[in-house]
């Protein structure tokens, strides 16, 4: 686990902000597909769980520990990203589009 490249990785994408309101790299909030998110919590049991101070149903923290496979932290990421985005206005789309 290298929080320099999630870092590095997650701000490469358009319209993203840094911010760590606990002061710490434990975990990670991703929003998910309320049924895949689910499938997540049963396959990882107590590395993804429910989202932390967010909607349970749309939202996984994942703990940043090793305990999940890099190659799917950044598939999640980017399921989430993706998710993130559709839920944007129109307007806001053709921004993230111009960066």
């Amino acid at each position: 686990m290298n929080i320099e490249f999630y870092r590095t990785y997650c701000l490469a994408k358009p319209g993203t902000s840094e911010g760590m309101p606990f002061d710490d790299f434990a975990s990670v909030n991703l929003k998910c597909d309320p049924e895949r998110a689910i499938t997540l919590r049963e396959e990882h049991d107590g590395n993804i769980i429910p989202g932390y101070h967010m909607s349970k149903r749309h939202w996984n923290t994942i703990l940043t520990d090793g305990s999940v496979p890099d190659s799917l932290m950044v598939e999640l990421i980017d399921h989430s990203y993706e998710l993130v985005v559709k839920s944007l206005t129109k307007k806001l789309k053709e921004e993230l589009a111009e960066m």
